[in-house]
């Protein structure tokens, strides 16, 4: 135990290995992530200013949800993306021990918030399609505010196992970390503890976390088809579509890229299949999600023209 926290107390940090170590290369790089982060910033900003400046939508559980994963995908970029920009224009790439936990907690707190948020809108297009007419009962601002509210506390509490577990870890070999933020699989396979027992609990426990909600959606989007099948118009059977595409398509993003990361063991990841699939759902995704709800959505457009209106006559 001794020489464990010697270990430890002893370590000074990781070096971040990034994307690339020329300067021609991280220059690019840089204005190119810089533009994403800030677009994914502002149009994330934007719906939660739509939604809380509109009662009708605040009060509507679809968009409260929204708000919340508009907050949490602001939350997961930002956990990510500036220390990245940071190593990339000063090419300082270093991160304390301390600094990389920090990182953890907080990417898997709103990477969680988002998995159970995702479930939580499966939820809410289930009963307003499969039960029309309990939809007011079920699913209210009440319900929809303690769905919200349990996300973000089993974010906190998965995260918080996730950080436990990696502090306990001693790091005596290899600093240098493939990838461009502190992400778990690395810690793994740099640690020169005993993982095996660590890993099969974080594969078993990550597998459950992100398999469960993941099937609750599969699900409800079963009885959802079923249930719009039996709609005999074709343009009611749109119309009920046309309310789930643009979760779908969110849901598609986001799972995909996740299950192809973090469902297999650490030993099998190569450095450039991680940075390539984590860049999907810390930036791609974040940055798709204000376009995806808004692109064809009739209240937003409707909240957006108000709000712009309200502020031209203002000024």
């Amino acid at each position: 135990m001794k020489k464990h926290q010697e270990n430890q107390t002893n370590f000074a940090g990781f070096i971040l290995l990034g994307f690339s170590s020329s300067p021609d290369v991280q220059g690019f790089l840089f204005f190119i992530f810089l533009f994403m982060y800030l677009l994914c910033v502002l149009g994330n900003l934007l719906i939660i200013l739509l939604i809380f400046s509109n009662a009708s939508l605040l009060y509507a559980p679809m968009y409260l949800f929204l708000s919340h994963l508009s907050l949490a995908d602001i939350g997961f970029t930002s956990s990510i993306v500036p220390k990245m920009l940071q190593s990339l224009v000063s090419q300082s790439n270093t991160i304390s021990f301390n600094g990389c936990l920090t990182q953890l907690y907080f990417f898997v707190i709103f990477c969680t918030a988002d998995n159970l948020l995702l479930t939580s809108m499966a939820y809410d297009r289930y009963v307003a399609i499969c039960r029309p007419l309990y939809y007011t009962r079920i699913m209210n601002y009440k319900c929809a505010l303690r769905l919200a509210a349990t996300s973000w506390l089993l974010a906190h509490a998965h995260s918080l196992l996730y950080v436990l577990l990696v502090s306990d870890f001693t790091f005596c070999n290899s600093q240098e970390i493939p990838h461009f933020f502190c992400d778990v699989h690395p810690l793994l396979k740099l640690s020169c503890s005993d993982t095996s027992l660590v890993e099969m609990v974080l594969v078993s426990e990550g597998s459950t976390a992100l398999l469960g909600p993941l099937l609750f959606i599969l699900f409800s989007y079963i009885f959802i088809i079923f249930k719009v099948m039996k709609i005999p118009s074709r343009s009611g059977k749109y119309k009920a579509f046309s309310t789930c595409s643009a979760h779908l398509t969110t849901v598609t993003l986001f799972y995909g890229s996740l299950m192809g990361t973090y469902l297999r063991p650490s030993h099998t990841y190569s450095g450039s299949q991680l940075k390539v699939a984590s860049i999907v759902y810390t930036v791609v995704t974040p940055l798709l999600n204000p376009f995806i709800y808004s692109l064809r959505n009739s209240e937003i457009h409707t909240a957006t023209k108000k709000l712009f209106t309200n502020w031209f006559q203002k000024n």
